[in-house]
């Protein structure tokens, strides 16, 4: 018992270190970004991950990091540096919008998409708003289409002798409920829509690229193609890394990144949540050991 109660005080404190430790560290990583900026720079404007309002690839921190690149007098360009599978059309489109608006009120600052990984649906529609697109060869690119996705279980409900007890006040309010039946007219209109989504990320796509589009049928089926692949189709203009493109196409060799960060407060709250998940469990195993032991 002693021993079980030292082990405690213990990680107690310990764990009490490591917090003030990890706000020490984060508050010097978030001070370090807060440095003078070159007087010509090239703005770099980081998109990873899924396009989603929950995420740290929201229309909300994008557009916001858009407008402070933009509105920065020692700007000479911006980068997209795009690593997206995609995510919510109407994420995209805010994003794809308010870069169109930001081009035309500073038409003397180009904006240019360096793809890394992959760049596909969202992230496509995101990319299509910027002056051009450049690529790895290994870049993933594409995907221009919509899908809605689920299950359905009725036949295994009868074979199951399962009843389903459904109420709604609306003839197709639940026709998306993977345990009913889903009627010949409800997916006529669940394509139609889908369809008429397509056709918006199609137009924006058009708008975007404009003449560079090449006449082949299979453009928006979804497909993807590698970064060469996507050249020939007018999907992406060349080969090109961040620091390519800011030093021979934007010619500001300086690069000053206005990513998204989360707030000293989140970044603290995820870092701290991490270790101390790590703590407890080592604690719980060596209290499971002394346990044993006592045994």
């Amino acid at each position: 018992e002693q021993v079980r109660k030292r082990r405690w005080a213990i990680a107690f404190r310990s764990l009490f270190i490591l917090v003030l430790l990890l706000f020490w560290y984060e508050w010097r990583h978030v001070s370090g970004h807060e440095t003078a900026k070159p007087d010509r720079h090239t703005a770099l404007i980081d998109i990873r991950g899924e396009i989603d309002h929950e995420s740290d690839a929201s229309a909300d921190q994008i557009t916001g990091s858009l407008r402070a690149a933009f509105e920065d007098q020692g700007t000479a360009g911006v980068i997209l540096r795009l690593n997206s599978p995609g995510g919510s059309p109407v994420q995209a489109s805010i994003v794809y919008h308010e870069i169109l608006r930001l081009r035309e009120k500073h038409p003397e600052i180009p904006i240019h998409t360096v793809v890394e990984d992959i760049c596909a649906s969202g992230g496509y529609f995101i990319a299509a708003a910027s002056d051009k697109i450049f690529v790895d060869p290994n870049s993933l690119i594409g995907s221009i289409g919509v899908r809605l996705d689920g299950f359905g279980f009725t036949e295994a409900m009868k074979r199951l002798g399962i009843e389903r007890r459904l109420f709604v006040a609306g003839t197709d309010k639940a026709m998306l409920d993977p345990f009913s039946t889903l009627s010949e007219s409800q997916r006529l209109h669940l394509q139609s829509t889908l369809e008429a989504l397509h056709q918006n990320f199609i137009e924006a796509v058009k708008k975007g690229r404009g003449e560079r589009l090449q006449n082949d049928d299979k453009l928006f089926s979804g497909r993807v193609w590698s970064g060469d692949q996507a050249i020939k189709l007018g999907l992406a203009d060349a080969r090109g890394s961040v620091d390519q493109v800011a030093r021979d196409v934007i010619k500001a060799d300086d690069v000053v990144d206005f990513s998204p960060r989360p707030s000293l407060a989140e970044r603290f709250a995820r870092r701290v949540g991490v270790e101390t998940s790590k703590v407890l469990a080592t604690m719980g195993l060596q209290i499971m050991s002394t346990t044993n032991r006592l045994r």
